[in-house]
């Protein structure tokens, strides 16, 4: 059963010795895992409630304040947002609630993020950059998973084959992961730290800036790209490619070409991943709401697939077209040339000889036709202009 906020807030009563809060209000979250309530006390501060839902949920909160353990002084001191602390947790049963000290900012949507200012984008990827150029020791040093890019890729190909047990995936989309996954070229990346649950609801923002990152249940070490789904899932381009270029300057290493396509890749398997959480659940609306975006996911596929054919198509008679206007030109051009006319106009030279062996005959010649060459005046040799050549 859902806590309300009035409920959470009596909660952190108990794990905060000395909180009063005087105000309750829902604070955006995970719903399927957790409940959670922003409270404000009789002092104006501020308090974050997370409450799991069930034990996995409870060990993932768990995790958490181990993480934040792990943020020494000087750790938190070079990054550029705050990490939260926790002020108390009491444990209910299986259970354990957690509650923070608020950090300053609110949760802006994905539309009201992508609408921002250039120097919001700029905090967004610089943020990105310094979670993925943590030390690894604050991962490994924590106990916490660590993958090589080809331990990622294969615990992706058995997530893959979890997800085929269902029976409600379509073929497209089995089809089109599968490809990807075994596409060795695709998954080679540098390990980094991950945050491996960023999206806008663990984002904090206040005037144009990143002032936190929040939700640090996941932490590990493991695809760059992890971090980068979120954004892709939301189609808004230019957002997400001023957020890169901006990640790319801030990287102490330069990321590799393909990060995008796996964030695209990650964006969209992430609907299996949930559709196998509801059924483990046994959450109906929860299945049918997964499957239905899995469809409409595959339509959108198919339906692309067919625009990208039908452009292929076009092209191609396009150029074979051309191709055929270029020949029709040619053989156009090959019948207006001069093929039989001669490079030059040559008149023959005169006989000398043959002059002055007829100058005493001349009264008798020209009683006749004269068809002989001594008759042709001698002319210049005007070359035909290169055009008219054959």
């Amino acid at each position: 059963m859902r806590r309300t906020p009035l409920e959470l807030a009596a909660i952190a009563t108990a794990a905060v010795p000395g909180l009063s809060p005087t105000a309750a209000a829902y604070s955006p979250d995970d719903d399927a895992d957790f409940d959670s309530a922003l409270l404000l006390d009789a002092e104006g501060k501020r308090w974050r409630v997370r409450s799991p839902r069930h034990p996995e949920a409870s060990t993932r909160l768990e995790t958490e304040f181990m993480v934040l353990r792990a943020f020494a002084p000087a750790i938190r001191a070079e990054l550029p947002f705050h990490v939260p602390t926790i002020a108390g947790t009491v444990r209910q049963g299986a259970l354990t609630t957690f509650v923070y000290a608020h950090l300053q900012g609110s949760v802006l949507s994905i539309e009201e993020l992508s609408a921002g200012s250039p120097a919001l984008a700029r905090d967004v990827g610089a943020a990105l950059a310094a979670v993925h150029d943590l030390p690894l020791t604050l991962v490994t040093n924590a106990d916490l998973p660590s993958y090589s890019a080809n331990e990622f890729r294969q615990r992706k190909l058995n997530e893959l084959d979890q997800a085929a047990t269902t029976g409600k995936i379509p073929a497209t989309l089995l089809r089109r992961w599968e490809h990807a996954l075994e596409d060795v070229a695709l998954w080679r990346f540098n390990p980094s730290v991950v945050h491996g649950d960023l999206h806008e609801d663990n984002l904090m923002v206040q005037e144009d800036a990143v002032t936190a990152l929040t939700g640090w249940t996941d932490l590990r070490i493991g695809d760059p790209a992890d971090d980068f789904a979120w954004l892709v899932a939301s189609n808004e381009a230019s957002f997400v490619e001023s957020v890169l270029s901006h990640y790319i300057q801030a990287r102490r290493e330069l990321p590799d070409a393909h990060l995008l396509r796996r964030a695209a890749l990650l964006a969209e398997f992430a609907l299996a991943q949930y559709l196998v959480k509801a059924m483990a659940a046994g959450h109906q609306s929860m299945t049918a709401e997964a499957e239905s975006m899995l469809q409409t996911l595959a339509d959108d596929i198919d339906e692309q697939v067919r625009r990208d054919k039908e452009a292929a198509q076009a092209a191609e008679d396009e150029a074979a077209e051309l191709r055929a206007s270029e020949l029709r030109a040619s053989e156009l051009r090959a019948s207006d040339s001069p093929a039989d006319k001669p490079a030059v106009s040559v008149a023959a030279i005169p006989d000398t000889e043959s002059e002055s062996s007829q100058e005493g005959d001349s009264s008798a010649a020209t009683r006749h036709d004269d068809t002989s060459t001594a008759a042709i005046s001698v002319v210049s040799v005007t070359p035909l202009h290169v055009a008219e050549r054959p």
